[in-house]
């Protein structure tokens, strides 16, 4: 299983700025991690603007957007066999419900699955095998 933070790629990356490229912009103080070379907390808005650029050059889908991330880390924790009620803390959701609109496990996950839920009741136990 990996990291439940995420890919282990991303936990190196964000381990990274924090040590490499954070303390450069001269704001060891400010509550937020993720700040601009001015000192300031990065707005929303900028970010979404930056992953648009990216985006368009690198001509993915229009439908990507930054909110597809939380789907994704939703999905790969679920797909990972993460327990659904630590996923839906992590995403700040009320209800199981609306965390599991986030999921969208693959086909060939959701068989894994469902087979792996229904071998208990469909392989023969031991004594059963004894009476034949």
């Amino acid at each position: 299983m990996s990291c439940p933070l995420g890919p282990d790629w991303a936990v190196e990356a964000v381990a990274d700025y924090v040590e490499n490229v954070r303390p450069r912009f001269g704001c060891d103080d400010h509550p937020a991690l993720w700040v601009t070379e001015r000192g300031g907390r990065i707005k929303p808005s900028e970010i979404n603007a930056r992953f648009v650029a990216y985006r368009d050059a690198l001509k993915l889908p229009k439908q990507l957007v930054v909110h597809s991330a939380r789907h994704a880390y939703v999905t790969h924790l679920t797909e990972d066999g993460v327990d659904r009620r630590f996923l839906q803390q992590q995403v700040g959701h009320e209800n199981d419900s609306s965390t599991a609109i986030y999921t969208h496990v693959s086909d060939d996950i959701m068989n894994t699955m469902l087979h792996k839920a229904l071998a208990p009741a469909l392989t023969p136990t031991a004594s059963a095998d004894k009476d034949r």
